[in-house]
């Protein structure tokens, strides 16, 4: 379903309460979608639970209120596109990120942090741009099968460009 409706997020995530620059960008989000008639819509990216603090996403809700940023959609205010609770929309996340495995667009990475680390400070040494090597994109069938019992990321093979096209007279 495409829509000519402007639609901006803001995503803030629950490790703490709403700072200012968070506030700002939420404002600018908020200005932007009302004067062109579009939606601002509120996106809790909820799935750090380490760093969740309790009582956050209502702190969160409430400081935007509080700002007259009151969102079209968002947790409380159910919208067609929900949840609004990353949480939530995890089942549909995995769904796409296999379809991109599938298709050969993205690949799993069972690196652990260690070596992301010793990698990072590696290149920097180096005086090179710290990035990921790949390292796992070659892995066969066998060997991601054996791993995949332990947690690991699916990384994106490549980004295509890809063009907004113009807007309508």
């Amino acid at each position: 379903m495409i829509s000519d409706t402007i639609r901006t997020r803001f995503a803030p995530s629950p490790t703490g309460y709403l700072h200012v620059g968070g506030l700002r960008t939420a404002l600018y989000n908020y200005l932007f979608a009302k004067k062109n008639n579009g939606k601002f819509i509120l996106r809790i990216e909820d799935t750090d639970r380490t760093r969740y603090v309790e009582g956050a996403v209502e702190n969160l809700i409430s400081t935007l209120q509080w700002a007259g940023l009151n969102s079209d959609e968002g947790p409380g205010n159910e919208g067609n596109f929900g949840p609004y609770l990353q949480s939530e929309r995890l089942n549909l996340y995995k769904e796409h990120a296999e379809n991109l495995i599938k298709e050969k667009k993205a690949y799993y990475c069972f690196c652990s942090q260690e070596r992301l680390t010793e990698l990072r400070k590696k290149l920097e040494k180096e005086g090179l741009q710290a990035k990921y090597d790949k390292h796992c994109l070659i892995l066969s069938k066998e060997e991601i099968d054996k791993k995949l019992i332990v947690p690991g990321v699916v990384r994106v093979t490549a980004i295509r460009e890809f063009r907004v096209s113009e807007p309508k007279e």
